[in-house]
């Protein structure tokens, strides 16, 4: 029997982070408001309406595959428009996996936000409620 390896969550976004384009807030700030640009917010929906960067989508984590997919009659059409996904979730950690996620279902236009919604709004940043 093949002794098998643990990995923790932080294991798991060091993994991603090194899969996929970060960048910085400053960095999506000048992309907000662009029109081939998506903001996708993964959050619960509970974290989500607290408040969200303005015209977000929301794709909680726990559907990303799902509403990712264009065969099923959930799936976000915002996901596989060819526009640039910024991702962003609380603190990055999941817009990293999801970024990780969405690039393995053939999605490459995509980044993820450093520090994620908790850095926005410490920037001072538009939130919409």
């Amino acid at each position: 029997m093949t002794p098998t390896t643990t990995r923790t969550a932080q294991d798991m976004v060091r993994s991603a982070l090194a899969e996929i384009e970060t960048i910085t807030v400053g960095e999506a700030r000048e992309l907000l408001g662009r029109d081939d640009v998506v903001f996708v917010d993964v959050r619960e929906t509970v974290e989500y309406e607290q408040g969200t960067i303005p015209h977000a989508v929301h794709v909680p984590r726990g559907m990303l595959e799902w509403y990712a997919d264009p065969t099923l009659p959930i799936h976000k059409a915002e996901l596989r428009s060819g526009k640039r996904l910024v991702l962003f979730c609380a603190a990055g950690g999941r817009s990293a996996l999801a970024a990780r996620t969405l690039k393995e279902m053939g999605i490459d236009n995509l980044c993820h936000m450093a520090g994620g919604f908790a850095a926005w709004k410490e920037a001072g940043l538009p939130v919409r409620r």
